[in-house]
This record gives C-alpha cells, sequence and structure tokens, in this order.
C-alpha cells in the first residue's frame, strides 16, 4: 500500500501521541500510587527503576532490529508495551504490590525505550523528505500527550478515581489509535540489507561511536532529556513534597511543565529554521536551567509553578533538535540518530534511582541540583550542533 506523506507524517504524530498520554497518565498518579504502596522516596526510587531497566533493554535492543526488520516493527511493539505497561501498573497499584508496579513501568519503559528510538529513525525520515524542521512538532505530539494525559489525571485525582481502572481506559485507547496508524509507516526505513549493509554496520558502527562532535551531542541529549524524564517522574512529588502542594495540585504544576513543553516545541521549529540549531539549543539550556534554579532555591508556591514553565520550554527542543542534529552529522543518519537516541535515553536509566538516593539522603529540591549541572554543562556543548544551514534543504 502506498502512503502519501502528508498521511505519513499525520501517522508520525499520532504515534508519537500516544507515548506521551500514557506516561503523563501514570506520572499525574504517583502521589496515589506511592500512597497505596505505602513507599518511602528511596523505595519509590526503587520503583521507578524498572522504567529505567526497561527502557535502557529497549533502546540497546532497538538499533540493531531496527537495522534488521525495520522501523515499523519496532514502532508497533513498542506501543503495544507501552499499553500493556500502562494496565499492569494499575493492577499492581491496586494490589499494593511494588513488583508489580516496577513490571508494568518496565514494560513501558520497554515499550518507550525501544518504540521511541524506531519512532525517531521515521521522524527523521519523514523531516528529510519535508525539507523543514519537524521533529521538534513531532515531539510537540509526545508533549501534547502529556498535556492530555496530565489534564485527566489531574482531574480522576481529584475526585479519587481509581487509578486501576484510569490507566485500564488508557491501555485501551493506545491500542486503539494504534491499530490504523501503524499501518501508515512505511515498511523497510531504517533497515540495512544484503552483504554490503552488513559491511557497513561493520565499518560505520565504531567510527559512529567514535566521532567527538556526535558524542556531544549525544550529551545534550542526555542532559536536557535528563531534565524532562527528571520532570516526568519526580516533578508530581517534588511539588507535594519539597513546596507543600497537595496532590491535584502537584499534578496540575506537572500539567502546566507539560503544557509548556507543549507549546516550545509547536512554536520551536520556526525558531530553529531561522536561527539554527546550535542557538535553539542553548537557549533551551538557558532557560532549562533557570526554571530548575527557581524550584530548587526559592520556597515559594507560586514562584515554584511559574519556574515550572521555564524548565518546560528549556527542556522542550533538546531531545528533537539534538537528534535532528546527530541525523546531519555524517553518512548512516539511522545509526546516528539510534546512537545519539541511546545515549540521551541513559537519563531515564541514572535519573530515577539516582534522584531517589538523593531524594531520600538530602531532599527531592537537593537532588535537583545534579539535573542543573548537566543541563548547566550542556548549553556549553551547543556548538557541536552547528550545521551551514539552519534549515533542511529537501
Amino acid at each position: 500500500m502506498t502512503v502519501s506523506l502528508g498521511r505519513r507524517r499525520t501517522a508520525t504524530f499520532a504515534l508519537f501521541f500516544l507515548p506521551g498520554l500514557a506516561m503523563a497518565s501514570w506520572v499525574t498518579r504517583t502521589p496515589d500510587v506511592r500512597d497505596l504502596l505505602g513507599a518511602s522516596t528511596g523505595r519509590m526510587g526503587l520503583v521507578l527503576f524498572g522504567l529505567s531497566v526497561g527502557s535502557m533493554v529497549g533502546i540497546l535492543c532497538s538499533g540493531p532490529l531496527v537495522a534488521r526488520w525495520g522501523a515499523r516493527p519496532l514502532i508497533a511493539a513498542g506501543t503495544l508495551a507501552t499499553a500493556a505497561g500502562s494496565g499492569v501498573i494499575g493492577l499492581g497499584a491496586a494490589a499494593g504490590t511494588d513488583a508489580v508496579v516496577a513490571l508494568g513501568l518496565g514494560l513501558i519503559g520497554l515499550g518507550m525505550g525501544g518504540g521511541e528510538v524506531a519512532l525517531n529513525i521515521e521522524g527523521a525520515e519523514v523531516e528529510r523528505l519535508l525539507g523543514r524542521s519537524t521533529l521538534p512538532a513531532m515531539h510537540g505530539f509526545y508533549s501534547l500527550g502529556t498535556v492530555v494525559g496530565a489534564i485527566a489525571g489531574m482531574v480522576l485525582t481529584a475526585v479519587s478515581f481509581p487509578v486501576g481502572w484510569h490507566l485500564a481506559v488508557v491501555t485501551a485507547l493506545v491500542l486503539a489509535v494504534l491499530v490504523p496508524t501503524i499501518r501508515c509507516v512505511p515498511a523497510g526505513v531504517g533497515r540495512r540489507t544484503g552483504d554490503g549493509g552488513a559491511h557497513a554496520r561493520a565499518s560505520a558502527g565504531p567510527a559512529v561511536w567514535r566521532e567527538p562532535r556526535l558524542l556531544l551531542i549525544g550529551g545534550i541529549i542526555l542532559a536536557l532529556a535528563m531534565a524532562e524524564g527528571t520532570a516526568n517522574d519526580w516533578l508530581p512529588l517534588v511539588m507535594v513534597d519539597g513546596h507543600g502542594f497537595d496532590p491535584a495540585l502537584g499534578s496540575a504544576v506537572y500539567a502546566v511543565f507539560a503544557a509548556s513543553m507543549t507549546l516550545g516545541r509547536f512554536v520551536g521549529g520556526r525558531f530553529v529554521d531561522r536561527y539554527g540549531r546550535a542557538a535553539a539549543l542553548c537557549a533551551s539550556a538557558v532557560v532549562g536551567a533557570v526554571g530548575i534554579a527557581l524550584v530548587i532555591l526559592v520556597d515559594n508556591q507560586a514562584v515554584a509553578a511559574t519556574a515550572a514553565v521555564l524548565w518546560g520550554i528549556g527542556a522542550s527542543l533538546g531531545f528533537p533538535v539534538a537528534l535532528s542534529a546527530a541525523g546531519d552529522s555524517g553518512d548512516n543518519s539511522a545509526a546516528r540518530v539510534s546512537l545519539a537516541a541511546t545515549l540521551g535515553y541513559v537519563a531515564f536509566l541514572v535519573g530515577p534511582p539516582s534522584l531517589g538516593h538523593l531524594g531520600e539522603r538530602f531532599g527531592l529540591r537537593n537532588a535537583l541540583f545534579l539535573v542543573l549541572i548537566l543541563v548547566v554543562a550542556a548549553s556549553f556543548a551547543t556548538p557541536a550542533a552547528r550545521t551551514a544551514h539552519p534549515a533542511r534543504t529537501p
């Protein structure tokens, strides 16, 4: 079946939306899940480690699997795992069982880690065919999914709707959207065939890992993904435990953060086309650092809620713009995107347990200093993303 480029782009938007919806649905119910489990901050860090392990297994397997089978099967399998994980988290929370919740998070991590690497490879190919900066808008649909999920989670938290039923509905919605949209993703994107492909993989892989510029771009992704992932994992609890918000208002602050990321990604493509990737990434890092610093240093609820806006805008462009820069940094674009995404997703491995451990000892607000240092460091690495022309040419 031949699919028009417009339908393919629309399908990619929808496929980015689904993991955002699933992630925010879980995140906004984090305080309720914590209470159902009776878990401390450190114990929640161990539960969240399931998400980290699943993410790393997914991303480490996705590159070779995409090279062998193409992006479409990995996108389908990843979205299915994400849907299943939401349901398992709901069951584990209802049963008050840490291991089941961790398993559900592992499935979500597996689905997002593997599926999103493949989805970014497909998105980079669509962006190349369109000839303009499109990956920020694609990630904007991920953020839009987080906004929808966060608003729904905030309302359902306020009315004490059962977590298990909430996440079961999310599972059904993800499956209902996946079935018609996956058909619009063409087969073979990112796949290497024949002896020539094997030879290219053998020769290009190590060279890609040794490129300092690409590693710097991966470092930018790691830092800004850490900023995004930290908010996804901990922001409601930071607001509840660190700034005295009640759970519903803590979820509302996360919804504000998600809305800010969405706005930044939908508007950011024009900024990238006009000023270039390096300027966009530097501005993102600086704005994000200011937002995180205000959350840490200022003991005021209004300032903390406002800082979430800066945090969201600052984290919005890091992942998509740096991935686009990685894909354009040389030959074998799919391998470069896969490598850069892998380095970025390391944040999902080290982030939750590290911050949980630090938060247990020093408090969640002080634990955010680790994220702040990484984001500030990333601002100095942004010249690595500079290209001769800000926008792509078809």
